[in-house]
């Protein structure tokens, strides 16, 4: 209740601030503004597909588990924000492309630029790539200045890769580097106290140890290991060479040069862009120079956003809604970019068990877990929905800890290889402030009617008896935990919690332990609800839907935003880093303080 009124006020305070700044700076210019943005946005270019057009697919795309904003909303943003940024779902992607192999205007697949997805999203794109190059028979061609291990997982499925002549190939492993925070804390005074159930539940590791225990080395070697062999396995297959090449590769260079990449088989040619172009332009019937210069482009093309926005809509008497759960799962309602609130999403569901005309459901779950108490909450919710209506499952790149709770309901489970599940544990953090404050002249007095009034206190540790009793609550939700999964998967409860203990697995890994029922992408699930609905025609609606117009506005003119200018230097990417993990912890907002979460501070590169 302290945390609360405290952010509530403080949020009280930045809004009244905002609001008094924006009515001084503008007065009643608000509603000039506000129509100047829906009239820009209602005179936006429709995109068209001229002939013999290359799809650009810039791998910067942010390929999201969510529905983004398009149309009118976007142009609305891009004219608040300044930026270009667009987002798209991943069913649009999936859908673009597949489309794109039957479409007679297209001609290929043009890929430049780097990725940020996480593998999960990765196996999806590119296996409709493989399916567009299958069956189509048009030509991928990729082309960079730096190929990555993310960005050359998906290169590798071109005809054709090229690489700048000054460019460079990164293949040198994958790495997890957890940052610990226990000295830290230690040095400045701050007491930390665990709650745990489940021996690998390592999420609490950052704060009471200075390296990972040997639990967590053994789990996180294991699911690098399964990352890492899917990408050895599927790169040296497309390039036609071994996987112990390519990890010789990675073993003893690291880093190769284009003349070197290229002599190891890994891209075709050593060409710079203008050189590309050529090929390009070839590939758009734009052999005779004086078309070179009838568009503004080098080379007729349109960018696989644009394409997905024009693409005629799925009509079917029956309609399949792909419901997204995508972030942290935190106590709350309403929708908010990037977390799963236990009210928002419930809404959802119960919205989606009411219409009638919704037949199925796909649950898309990318997230990493969080309250859980909000995550049993929306668990109920996919059981009464799966009593209804098949609810099949499909896991993003994570789908672990609370974000497998919400997953245990479903009829199917579809993952891919690279997924990262499991993780089924519970553990809490009490944290106190007794010697930093003591140490600065700030002390405290409690006056309390009953023994155990200032349990959540943080003036100080708690006695043994208060950290028993809730640990007591800590092995119930344990052990509610495993009842879930147990019935959901319809499996004894002692199998279940052999598999759980808090431990992470890879998507095949979770396969064989039972977590996992197939190993498949969203349209793979897709596909299982509509036989599970005994389906012939069907639509995809998404879901949620992302803000109205009118309450973009609403919320672009009176909420504001702070960013960090600061430069990517290693110091300041540290600096930043770390107040992201710290910033973590305003999400982590369960009622009784107690967490169902992946490792927070583990990166994956």
């Amino acid at each position: 209740m302290r945390d609360f009124l405290k952010y509530t006020v403080a949020s009280a305070i930045g809004t009244l601030v905002g609001l008094f700044s924006l009515i001084a700076l503008l007065g009643l210019g608000a509603l000039g503004l506000a129509s100047l943005f829906i009239t820009s946005a209602a005179t936006e270019t429709e995109p068209e597909v001229d002939k013999n057009s290359v799809l650009v697919f810039d791998l910067a795309t942010d390929i999201v588990d969510a529905v983004p904003y398009s149309g009118a909303s976007i142009v609305l943003e891009e004219t608040l924000s300044g930026s270009s940024y667009r987002a798209l779902s991943l069913h649009s992607a999936l859908q673009a492309i597949e489309a794109a192999a039957t479409d007679d205007n297209i001609t290929g697949i043009y890929m430049t630029g780097n990725t940020f997805a996480g593998f999960g999203t990765l196996q999806e794109v590119r296996a409709a790539l493989e399916k567009f190059k299958t069956e189509s028979g048009k030509p991928i061609l990729a082309n960079n200045t730096l190929w990555s291990e993310r960005d050359y997982y998906l290169a590798s499925v071109a005809d054709t890769i090229y690489l700048n002549p000054a460019g460079i190939m990164e293949l040198n492993g994958f790495r997890a580097e957890i940052q610990f925070l226990a000295g830290a804390l230690n040095k400045y005074g701050v007491g930390v106290q665990v709650l745990r159930a489940g021996r690998y539940k390592s999420a609490i590791e950052p704060f009471t140890r200075t390296a990972s225990s040997p639990e967590e080395k053994q789990q996180t070697q294991a699911l690098l290991t399964d990352l890492w062999q899917e990408f050895l396995t599927t790169a040296s297959t497309a390039r036609e060479t071994t996987p112990e090449a390519i990890q010789a590769i990675a073993e003893n260079k690291g880093i190769l040069p284009a003349a070197e990449a290229q002599a190891a088989g890994l891209v075709d040619n050593v060409a710079f862009y203008d050189e590309i172009l050529t090929e390009l332009r070839e590939l758009t019937d734009q052999t005779d120079q004086t078309d070179w210069f009838k568009n503004d482009d080098d080379f007729t093309q349109i960018s696989l956003y644009n394409y997905s926005q024009i693409l005629d809509p799925e009509f079917g008497k029956d309609t399949i809604a792909v419901i997204y759960a995508n972030g942290e799962i935190v106590d709350g309602d309403g929708e908010a970019p990037g977390l799963i609130t236990s009210g928002g999403l419930s809404d959802t569901l119960r919205q989606a068990r009411n219409d009638d005309d919704i037949e199925a459901i796909v649950l898309r779950v990318n997230s990493p877990g969080g309250s859980a108490i909000a995550s049993e909450v929306i668990a109920r919710e996919v059981e009464l929905l799966a009593e209804q209506k098949p609810v099949i499952v499909s896991m993003g790149n994570y789908a672990a800890s609370g974000g497998y709770m919400i997953a245990a309901p479903g009829d199917q489970i579809f993952a891919t290889p690279s997924t990262v599940t499991g993780s089924i544990g519970v553990y809490g953090l009490r944290l106190n402030f007794k010697e930093i404050a003591n140490r600065n002249g700030v002390t405290w007095d409690i006056i309390k009617t009953a023994k155990l009034a200032d349990i959540d206190t943080i003036s100080r540790p708690q006695s043994d008896d208060e950290l028993k009793l809730q640990q007591g609550f800590v092995n119930t939700l344990y052990d509610r935990f495993l009842t879930l999964v147990s019935e959901g998967r319809e499996l004894p409860k002692e199998k279940i919690d052999q598999v759980a203990q808090g431990r992470v697995w890879s998507g095949s890994d979770a396969k064989s332990a039972s977590l996992v029922d197939q190993m498949g992408g969203l349209n793979d699930a897709i596909a299982a609800a509509a036989e599970a609905a005994e389906l012939d025609e069907w639509q995809v609606e998404e879901f949620p839907k992302p803000p109205s117009l009118e309450e973009q506005i609403l919320d672009s003119l009176f909420g504001f935003s702070v960013s960090v200018p600061w430069a990517k230097d290693p110091v300041s990417e540290q600096l930043l880093e770390l107040r992201e993990d710290l910033t973590l912890l305003h999400t982590l907002n369960d009622p009784q303080g107690v967490y169902m979460r992946l490792p927070f501070t583990t990166e994956i590169e």
